[in-house]
């Protein structure tokens, strides 16, 4: 049995962004020799998180709509009052009380197993940001 490591990185754009990152995660797992076994996917942010849905360019955008109107920005948060890093952000971290931090994922036939629908998205909730991270584990058999 293996296990393997690899982090994604890139940059964020916009303050709600939704980035499908399933072509980078499943050449990595391709690449890895990993046939059989599970692969997690960690947010190492506590204002971005990981998530399996459908990718759609209007459903994105319903997507973001939502969130917006769930938690508004402009709120009345105690956290922003004196926040750690100096970003009015409490709307984020409020936002990502509803998604996961982390995925895991089936692997079978060295790809990782996702319906014909099924897409791997980082959600960043406290963007731009010029560097974000999403960890990647993989255990499994060659």
């Amino acid at each position: 049995m293996k296990i393997l490591r690899y982090r994604l990185e890139f940059a964020t754009a916009e303050p709600i962004q939704i980035i499908d990152i399933t072509d980078p995660v499943r050449a990595w797992v391709a690449q890895s020799g990993i046939t059989d076994g599970l692969l997690t996917l960690i947010s190492a942010h506590t204002t971005a998180r990981v998530n399996v849905n459908e990718r759609e360019a209007q459903l994105q955008r319903d997507m973001v709509t939502f969130l917006k109107r769930l938690v508004p920005r402009d709120g009345d948060y105690l956290h922003n009052l004196a926040p750690l890093d100096g970003r009015d952000n409490a709307h984020s971290h409020l936002l990502g009380l509803f998604m996961n931090t982390a995925e895991t994922i089936p692997v079978a036939a060295g790809a990782p197993m996702l319906g014909e629908w099924q897409s791997i998205f980082f959600i960043e909730l406290d963007g731009p940001r010029p560097r974000r991270g999403l960890d990647l584990q993989l255990l499994g058999n060659d």
